[in-house]
């Protein structure tokens, strides 16, 4: 055969080319989703934020030890167990896994006995602290699911059930002196009791209000030394883990409010510095209104949310059965929460 009809040969029955690649399809078009941020702009990591509140509290909590001594003891050391062991016990239950070493629940303990009475009972402790986690924390699904902070679920529940324990206050220090404990009336007890009988609320001089400022005053574990929160409130500020926004919207609607009423009649309304120094306003505005799952997440939410946690507290205290009123204040607003999220959003960029 010819050179010539091999080559014809050869190119009417060409080597068929490799196949192409397959084109690689197009993403779909996807629809944009704007809204309100989901991210923080510190550490994202759970245990470093929250062992960050809790020596933020340390200092607090020293104090109040040194005020009030073994029975202050006591009740911390008794939440922070009732809470490792309830949260524990759900968790296996539930086959979850167990997140007690995250210190969510230490820190939902601490701040608990830091709104209870020194020298609270051992079981009434254990029973608040079992229903914060179980009842305000765990049954929602843990943490970050949660609608209300649980330390305080578990202080109203206390509040509303055992209110003889839960108002029964030490004057002294009782770990430096070996005294028997002596029982009083808080300084908002006292305003209360004024109130309720039509007499003029005592009249407060500067030491009173330096000694309530230094913590030299009968209240709650976290009423003691205003300056002590205030100092770990800087130094969560410091560590962008809460921002200004609610300390200050609500403290200075406390302040404003009260202080229109004691300029109208300054004999059965207290001093608007009383009401910021005393209770557990201090304490409220700066650790637990600041929670990062129960709070708003935008500035503007947020000054609305203080506010409301503001103006509800010393609407309680001036005219409530209750001579204090954040706790209560705080989950009122925590039901806000969703509602605020979703009607004060930040300006969409591009948006009109």
């Amino acid at each position: 055969m010819s050179e010539d009809v091999k080559e014809l040969k050869s190119d009417s029955n060409p080597v068929p080319p490799a196949p192409a690649p397959p084109a690689k399809a197009k993403p779909a078009d996807k629809e944009m989703v704007l809204g309100i941020w989901p991210h923080v702009r510190t550490e994202t990591s759970v245990n470093r934020i929250m062992y960050s509140v809790i020596a933020a509290l340390v200092p607090s909590a020293l104090a109040g030890i040194y005020l009030f001594g073994w029975s202050a003891i006591q009740v911390i050391l008794i939440s922070i167990a009732t809470a490792l062991i309830t949260e524990a016990a759900m968790q296996k239950v539930i086959k979850q896994k167990l997140t007690i070493s995250d210190g969510s629940a230490i820190l939902t303990a601490l701040l608990l006995a830091m709104t209870l009475p020194p020298g609270c009972p051992w079981w009434v402790t254990a029973f608040g602290s079992f229903f914060a986690i179980a009842i305000g924390k765990q049954i929602y699904g843990g943490l970050g699911y949660n609608p209300f902070n649980p330390a305080l679920v578990g202080r109203v529940v206390l509040l509303i059930g055992f209110p003889l324990q839960m108002t029964t206050w030490e004057t002294i220090h009782p770990i430096l002196s070996g005294v028997d404990v002596v029982t009083g009336a808080t300084p908002l007890g006292e305003v209360q009791i004024a109130r309720l009988s039509h007499k003029p609320v005592p009249d407060l001089a500067t030491h009173q209000f330096w000694s309530m400022f230094t913590g030299n005053t009968m209240g709650s574990l976290g009423e003691t030394s205003e300056l002590l929160l205030i100092l770990g409130g800087l130094y969560l500020l410091y560590k962008h883990y809460i921002t200004w926004h609610i300390p200050v919207s609500m403290i200075g609607t406390v302040f404003a409010f009260s202080g229109l009423f004691w300029l109208i009649d300054p004999s059965h309304y207290a001093n608007p510095l009383f009401h910021v120094l005393s209770g557990g306003l201090l304490i409220g505005a700066i650790f637990m209104a600041t929670d990062m799952v129960t709070c708003p997440n935008t500035p503007k939410g947020q000054l609305v949310f203080g506010a409301g946690c503001g103006l509800l507290s010393i609407i309680i205290r001036m005219w409530g059965g209750y001579p204090e009123g954040v706790s209560f204040a705080i989950l009122l607003m925590n039901a806000f929460t969703p509602m605020i999220d979703r009607y004060i959003q930040p300006r969409l960029y591009g948006a009109k």
